[in-house]
C-alpha cells in the first residue's frame, strides 16, 4: 500500500431505524478509520474530497474519498504519523500533518510531500504527550485563509506554541508555557487563536503574535471544562460545562450566555454559526441538532450512531481535581460529527461493527430549513 494508490469505493447507505435519516458509510474495510477531531474540518470547502485516516496498511496514514467517483485515494506512505494532527486546507490543496519531529503537508493532486519543520533541529522535543486526551491527542490548527498553520511541541518540560506561515516557511514560537492543547484560529479572525491550558484552567486566547495572552474563562470548583469551540459569526467562545449543557463567552466584551442546557459533548458549528451539532454520552441519546444562538438550543435528533463511547471516566464528577489520571478513552470509539461546507451532511466515526468507520448522514431539508430559519 504506497502513497498515491487508489482503491475501490467502499461506501454504502443504510438508513437510521429511529430517525429514517439517510446514512451513507464510507469506509468498509477491517481496520480503524476515522475523520479529523470534531473541530477540525473534513472535507475542503469545495467538498472534492473528504479526508481521513486509515490502519488498513498497519498504521495510521491519510487517505481521501474523492467525492466525484467515490474512490479512496492514500495520500500518505510515513511511519509515525500523529493521526489527529491532520487538517486539511480549505481551498482543497494540501492536508497538513506531523509525524514524529517533523510538520508536513501532502498535495492532495500529486501526493507530493513537503517537510516544513523539524524539531530534531531545536534538540529533545516532542510534538505530544503521552496518553489519549488533550495533549497527548496532537491536534493542530489551520487559519481559515490557510495561511497560517500552528501546532504545539514541548522541549525541557516546557509546552511551546509556534505559527508556521505556510508561504513563507517561517516559524515563529509565540508562547511557552505548562500546558497547552487544542488549538484553534478564530473563524472571524486569523490573528486569534484559542488554545487549552490545564485541564482545570483551559480557557485561553492569544493572537497569533503572541500578544494579549488571556484566560477567557475563570473555572470555578467542580465545574468540568472541555470541547471549546468558536460560534462563526459572532467571536464567540462556546465551551462545554460538561455535563450540564454548553456556554459561550464573547471574547471582545466578556458577555457569557447558555447555548443548551442537554449533554452536549463533543459540540460543533457549522460554517455559517447557524446550526450546531452535538454527540452525547452518559446517556447516549444520538446526534443531536439544536440552534446555538436562541439561547435555548432545543435539540433534535439527527441519528443513533451506535459508537462504544469509550471512557468511564465520562460517567462521573470531574476526576483531574488532585491531577491527571489514566483513563481508557481511545478516540476512534467517539463519534465526534462534523458539519459538511454546504451544512447538509454531518460525518461521524462509529465502531457499531466492531470496528471505528466513517460514516456521513444527511440532515433531512424540514429540519434544516427549520434549524437555518430559527423555527425549530
Amino acid at each position: 500500500m504506497s502513497r498515491g494508490s487508489v482503491y475501490p469505493a467502499e461506501a454504502r447507505t443504510l438508513i437510521d431505524p429511529a430517525t429514517g435519516a439517510r446514512i451513507r458509510q464510507v469506509t468498509d474495510q477491517a481496520s480503524i478509520h476515522h475523520h479529523p477531531f470534531f473541530f477540525v474540518p473534513a472535507y475542503d470547502d469545495a467538498m472534492a474530497r473528504l479526508v481521513f485516516i486509515s490502519h488498513r496498511s498497519g498504521r495510521p496514514e491519510i487517505f481521501a474519498e474523492e467525492r466525484a467517483s467515490g474512490k479512496l485515494l492514500q495520500l500518505s506512505e510515513r511511519e509515525g504519523i500523529a493521526e489527529y494532527s491532520i487538517y486539511p486546507s480549505h481551498d482543497g490543496r494540501y492536508v497538513y500533518f506531523t509525524a514524529g519531529t517533523g510538520a508536513f503537508r501532502v498535495h492532495t493532486e500529486t501526493q507530493l510531500e513537503e517537510q516544513l519543520v523539524d524539531l530534531s533541529d531545536l534538540g529533545e522535543a516532542r510534538l505530544r504527550e503521552a496518553g489519549m486526551v488533550a495533549d497527548a491527542m496532537g491536534t493542530t490548527a489551520l487559519s481559515f485563509d490557510d495561511r497560517y498553520w500552528a501546532l504545539r511541541f514541548s522541549r525541557s518540560g516546557c509546552a511551546n506554541l509556534a505559527v508556521i506561515d505556510a508561504d513563507s516557511g517561517a516559524c515563529d514560537i509565540i508562547l511557552q508555557r505548562d500546558t497547552i492543547a487544542h488549538l484553534m484560529f478564530c473563524p472571524d479572525d486569523n490573528n486569534l487563536l484559542y488554545y487549552a491550558g490545564p485541564l482545570k484552567d483551559r480557557v485561553w486566547i492569544i493572537k497569533r503574535d503572541g500578544g494579549d495572552n488571556r484566560r477567557l474563562y475563570q473555572r470555578q470548583p467542580g465545574e468540568w471544562i472541555t470541547h471549546e469551540v468558536w460560534i462563526p459569526g459572532t467571536r464567540e467562545l462556546a465551551f462545554v460545562d460538561w455535563p450540564k449543557g454548553i456556554r459561550c463567552i464573547n471574547v471582545d466584551s466578556g458577555v457569557e450566555r447558555r447555548v443548551t442546557s442537554f449533554n452536549a459533548w463533543h459540540a460543533i458549528c457549522n460554517s455559517q454559526g447557524s446550526i450546531m451539532i452535538a454527540d452525547t454520552n452518559f446517556p447516549d441519546i444520538g446526534l443531536q441538532l439544536f440552534n446555538p444562538l436562541d439561547g435555548i438550543g432545543r435539540p433534535h435528533t439527527l441519528c443513533q450512531p451506535q459508537a462504544s463511547n469509550a471512557g468511564a471516566h465520562w460517567g462521573g464528577p470531574f476526576p483531574y481535581e488532585d491531577g491527571p489520571i489514566k483513563v481508557n478513552a481511545p478516540q476512534h470509539t467517539h463519534p465526534h460529527p462534523s458539519f459538511s461546507p454546504d451544512s447538509r451532511r454531518v460525518v461521524f466515526t462509529s465502531d457499531r461493527s466492531g470496528i471505528a468507520q466513517i460514516y456521513e448522514v444527511e440532515i433531512p431539508e424540514n429540519l434544516l430549513e427549520r434549524l437555518q430559519n430559527g423555527t425549530s
